[in-house]
């Protein structure tokens, strides 16, 4: 995703630039709304971050002008100040968000992933798997039951969940962050060690097939691996 930030500010401008970018964004940082505009007009943007208070040309110039260019631009406003005025003017002229500083960087974060979620197109409806086998067990997701030779596990719903996106991504790495966002919600410290005490529940659940076994990557995720099985 690349994103356009406008911030008169070098240092903060830098340091979200590289905030950003450390979680896989692509950041073209301008100092001022006269750079904002041209950088829009050379690139392709899927989101703009407009601080109000710039110099040669303020934030809400720029997104008029970004607006008659491109109105289906999404665009994040920052502002020192939090006055009614200004938010209104900002979603007048088509604001998704509105931030004011100091933010969290988190926050910021998590409103960026939504404006750019509700952007994404809408894809045709398709059937959800909900069978699996992992080596010698048989997975019914939708019923939360895990059998193996005859004999039923019934899963909690986490477990269920967690288990569905592992086989999701057989012998590929399940990101934490992932699993933490769509089964908790949240991606904490807190919610991150109970996603362990669960992957070690269902490594209970599967220890009786030698061949299955869940490894932990490290600073990634997690894999689920079936060795000389198959998985359906």
């Amino acid at each position: 995703m690349n994103i356009l930030l406008a911030e008169d500010d070098p240092n903060f401008g830098i340091v979200l630039r590289d905030y950003l970018e450390l979680h896989d964004y692509t950041v073209t940082l301008c100092k001022d709304g006269c750079l904002g505009i041209t950088a829009f007009r050379k690139g392709k943007y899927d989101l703009c971050i407009l601080d109000v208070m710039m110099p040669e040309k303020d934030g809400f110039t720029l997104a008029r002008e970004i607006k008659k260019l491109d109105p289906a631009t999404p665009l994040i406003f920052l502002t020192a100040k939090a006055m009614k005025e200004d938010m209104l003017e900002g979603f007048k002229i088509g604001a998704d968000d509105y931030i004011t500083k100091p933010f969290d960087s988190e926050v910021l974060l998590y409103k960026i992933k939504a404006v750019l979620n509700r952007k994404l197109p809408t894809k045709p409806e398709q059937k959800e798997q909900t069978e699996f086998t992992i080596g010698q067990y048989h997975f019914q997701s939708s019923l939360r039951i895990l059998s193996r030779n005859g004999t039923e596990e019934k899963l909690s719903p986490k477990e269920a969940e967690l288990l569905k996106m592992l086989c999701l991504h057989l012998n590929d790495v399940l990101p934490r962050d992932l699993a933490l966002e769509k089964i908790w919600n949240e991606d904490t410290y807190f919610t991150a060690r109970s996603m362990d005490v669960y992957i070690a529940k269902l490594r209970k659940y599967l220890k009786h097939d030698p061949a299955v076994e869940i490894i932990n990557i490290h600073g990634r995720g997690y894999r689920l691996c079936v060795h000389n099985g198959v998985m359906l």
